[in-house]
């Protein structure tokens, strides 16, 4: 389904989005059309679902990274998942096995409101608290 050129052009997608298909297509040794025909069809099989914008949190007043495994007390997930999505805190959660339900990443801009946060997963279950100290990639 995808050569090494499509491999190589997703990956500097994925380092630049706003990379410009003449520049990809210099680094691959295509011409930009042809990088934007690829990219189409990638697009149009799913394979790129979208773009984004990577933001630093801290420059926001995000100055807290929690990870949160959350142990559900109960089997009614569907209210959990409607928090989840409702709150602008959680920046990525994740169903997982072994130890816990979920794992939460949460963006916060203070002690105060992560313990805010906190008091209000215990509606839904128990969990346990990693803070982030420093991001390596």
């Amino acid at each position: 389904m995808l050569d090494n050129t499509d491999w190589e052009i997703l990956k500097l997608l994925k380092a630049n989005c706003k990379m410009q298909f003449r520049d990809i297509g210099e680094a691959v040794h295509l011409t930009g059309q042809a990088v934007s025909n690829r990219i189409s069809r990638m697009e149009d099989l799913g394979i790129i679902k979208g773009y984004s914008v990577l933001l630093d949190e801290r420059l926001l007043g995000k100055s807290i990274t929690a990870y949160i495994t959350i142990f559900m007390k109960t089997t009614d997930h569907g209210t959990f998942h409607v928090f989840l999505n409702d709150n602008e805190s959680v920046v990525e959660a994740s169903r997982i096995s072994g130890e816990g339900c979920y794992l939460l990443k949460v963006q916060v801009d203070s002690h105060d409101d992560l313990n805010h946060f906190l008091d209000s997963v215990l509606k839904y279950g128990n969990y346990r608290v990693n803070l982030s100290i420093g991001k390596i990639k």
